[in-house]
């Protein structure tokens, strides 16, 4: 599924974790999809304020999966569970819909557009 919205994917930004630093083969493995003019940008180190979208997802995982837990210890119907609960939870950010129904609405833009 996550392979229909490729097309549509014009940035990736991550921190300076190491499990970035194959954020090469992520562009070479784009392209070879035929996704060719991603941008991968880094934030800046303790500069949290420059990835806050990411920050505030954090603080909202933290409810359901503990900081420093062994995601080993969690099934994968529980964080499909988890994400689905997120992806539906009305945001104030967005009036209040919620990031799935955006998502949809930024999808169905980009087709009219093209």
């Amino acid at each position: 599924m996550l392979f229909a919205y490729l097309k549509y994917l014009k940035t990736i930004t991550t921190d300076n974790g190491s499990e970035f630093a194959p954020h090469l083969d992520i562009t070479v493995g784009l392209h070879m999809k035929g996704v060719d003019d991603v941008t991968v940008y880094f934030a800046d180190s303790y500069c949290y304020w420059q990835k806050g979208a990411v920050e505030n997802v954090n603080k909202l995982i933290r409810q359901y999966i503990p900081k420093k837990s062994d995601l080993n210890d969690f099934t994968d119907l529980y964080i499909k569970n988890v994400a689905k609960k997120l992806n539906l939870r009305p945001r104030k950010k967005l009036g209040f819909s919620n990031p799935k129904t955006e998502f949809f609405k930024q999808i169905a833009n980009f087709a009219l557009a093209s």
